[in-house]
């Protein structure tokens, strides 16, 4: 049986491929030139399925759709603190090139241009050169995409020859201190680091090597960190847009961010990558058929980040006495603060009196870290009250279940194995 996921991606390139409002960015010649008509759009979930429809392996320059990724590779190399000295995080509400800085020269946020170009500047740490520099920035989108990745030399060249307000933002940046060095090749580097080629494909799958807590779905590398994605994903929320953003957040509410050759990527955590091409820009540099698809796969399969599902109710599948001296918690599905309430509440709503307790986690196929330390939590005191603790835990869901202080607790395969 054919999949339905490539048919409603045809359904709904097909509902916008007449807009043709909107045209390819004409401040750099080499994009001025680019086709139009072009139209795709991706989808890669997080075990690395790619649904991919029209042009997806045409190839284009990633433009700005780079900064949040060279951002992950800044917070990496130098750490947050480091970073957000020389790049804020608040939005500029004005267009991307615009010299939006703070009162004392700091750049927004790292979406734009001034605060990109910082961004860059600080990717491979200390103390390094361009060149370096650069290979650190290239190797990490590589990595992000799951392919090495080539700069399309005549876009680098085209950008170069026009690249006079970035220089000027660059130097302005250096009079702050915000640079400590030349700037004319950390803005070199940048725009070579804009000019790498990527097809809509690869775009895809770097989305979902963020919603995917920064593990590539084919690779099944860690490219960076829980901590930077989740920072760069919080950053992409209110600045990846620019001066769209609010309409952004409230009509399609998925991490983004766009780029002038007319790339869009979305990362909706947990769930999937999303990118989209189509050359035809408006007026605040995004694509305008790229956001018209974003609205309506949001619309269409609920994706908005604020529209989740109701929290679990029937988490604790069952609450049974087993023989004379064990109780035992079944509990099921995936475990939230508000599902590890409920079994919390269940324990110390009615205590159990039975010397051995156990949890069942065999029907739980996920848990964040609150729910575990919630849980954990409870196998402590009840250890501390007296009791023998048990978790079967046969997929270890908790890798490393340590109650905490004083607690104790033993970790079997089965009710079985309780004896």
């Amino acid at each position: 049986m054919r999949s339905p996921i490539p048919d409603y991606i045809t359904e709904v390139l097909g509902s916008v491929e007449s807009d043709d409002s909107g045209a390819p960015a004409d401040y750099i010649p080499e994009l001025a030139a680019a086709d139009p008509d072009r139209l795709a759009a991706a989808m890669a979930t997080l075990d690395g399925e790619v649904y991919a429809v029209g042009d997806a392996d045409v190839p284009f320059t990633i433009q700005s759709i780079s900064k949040p990724f060279v951002y992950a590779l800044a917070l990496t190399d130098r750490g947050l603190d480091d970073v957000l000295a020389k790049v804020g995080v608040e939005p500029s509400g004005e267009a991307f090139n615009e010299v939006s800085l703070d009162d004392t020269g700091r750049p927004l946020n790292p979406m734009i241009n001034a605060g990109a170009i910082t961004a860059h500047s600080l990717a491979g740490g200390k103390g390094i050169g361009p060149a370096e520099r650069f290979e650190r920035v290239a190797e990490g989108l590589s990595a992000f995409a799951g392919r090495e990745l080539e700069v399309d030399e005549a876009v680098f060249e085209s950008e170069m020859t026009t690249a006079h307000r970035n220089l000027s933002i660059a130097h302005m940046l250096r009079a702050y201190d915000i640079l400590d060095e030349d700037p004319v090749p950390v803005v070199e580097g940048y725009t070579r680091q804009c000019s790498l080629l990527v097809t809509t494909n690869d775009l895809a799958l770097m989305a979902a090597t963020l919603a995917n807590h920064g593990v590539h779905p084919t690779t099944g590398k860690q490219i960076v960190s829980e901590p930077v994605v989740r920072q760069v994903l919080s950053v992409m929320t209110t600045c990846g847009m620019y001066d769209a953003a609010g309409d952004w957040v409230t009509q399609v509410g998925i991490p983004a961010k766009s780029g002038v050759a007319g790339g869009l990527i979305g990362a909706l955590p947990g769930q999937v990558g999303i990118a989209t091409f189509s050359p035809r820009l408006d007026k605040h540099g995004n694509s305008v058929r790229g956001i018209s698809l974003f609205e309506r796969f949001s619309d269409d399969m609920g994706m908005h980040m604020l529209e989740v599902p109701a929290a679990s109710r029937t988490v604790l599948r069952s609450d049974d006495r087993v023989g004379d001296d064990l109780r035992l918690y079944v509990l099921q599905g995936g475990l939230r603060f508000a599902e590890a309430e409920h079994v919390v509440r269940a324990v110390t709503a009615d205590a159990p009196d039975e010397p051995r307790v156990a949890f069942d986690l065999s029907h739980v196929h996920a848990m964040d870290s609150v729910a575990r330390r919630m849980l954990l939590e409870v196998t402590r005191r009840l250890s501390l009250d007296g009791r023998d603790v048990y978790l079967i835990d046969p997929e270890r869901i908790i890798d490393t279940p340590d109650p905490g202080d004083g607690g104790r607790l033993t970790v079997v395969a089965d009710v079985a194995a309780i004896g």
